[in-house]
């Protein structure tokens, strides 16, 4: 390899630098797919996480209706005058404030209960699934935005034969596999 300004590029050097580039290329890839997937997995998390919320307000004002409908039949059940007809509205009462009960927690087995409680574990779940999605497709973007500019200067290299563009080519290609490493391992890792 050359050393220095405008002393060409030996044939060898030209394949290794051309070596280098698919390499630089083929991380690129890698980083842009895991990028992509990490993205799409951030959105669908957020969309599932949004309804799971929905749900919640739903399950929340048909609770409130039943406490407000089983408030105003208890005041009904007070001036009724009629045993029978108290004894009808108390078991309604008690209907009410039973299933207004089970909006609020409602666990099955499966652990995807349907109640107020744990749909707000769950859209909670999803909303920390979305958050280490993003900051995995942050790492990727990082990553293959490095890989981007590797390719761009070990190009230049061949074409100036400066070497300190190939070393800002291996520098910054290094910086993008350690970038695409985080993304895999640590996403949550903050380098800056």
């Amino acid at each position: 390899m050359s050393h220095g300004h405008g002393h060409g590029i030996a044939e060898g050097d030209n394949k290794k630098i051309a070596i280098l580039i698919s390499i630089l290329a083929l991380f690129l890839a890698i980083s842009e797919t895991l990028g992509k997937s990490a993205q799409t997995d951030a959105l669908k998390y957020n969309v599932e996480a949004s309804n799971l919320w929905a749900f919640f307000q739903a399950k929340t004002i048909r609770k409130t209706t039943m406490e407000t409908a089983a408030e105003q039949m208890e005041i009904d059940v007070q001036l009724a005058k009629d045993p029978a007809v108290k004894e009808i509205l108390e078991k309604r009462v008690k209907a009410w404030k039973t299933r207004a009960a089970t909006y609020e927690s409602e666990p099955k087995p499966d652990g995807r209960g349907e109640g107020r409680k744990e749909l707000m574990a769950r859209a909670r779940a999803m909303e920390a699934k979305s958050e280490l999605a993003l900051a995995k497709y942050h790492n990727f973007e990082f990553g293959s935005a490095a890989f981007q500019i590797a390719i761009v200067l070990a190009s230049s290299y061949l074409i100036t034969s400066v070497v300190y563009l190939l070393w800002g080519a291996l520098g910054v290609g290094a910086i993008g596999i350690l970038f695409s490493i985080i993304g895999v391992v640590a996403p949550t890792l903050h380098l800056f």
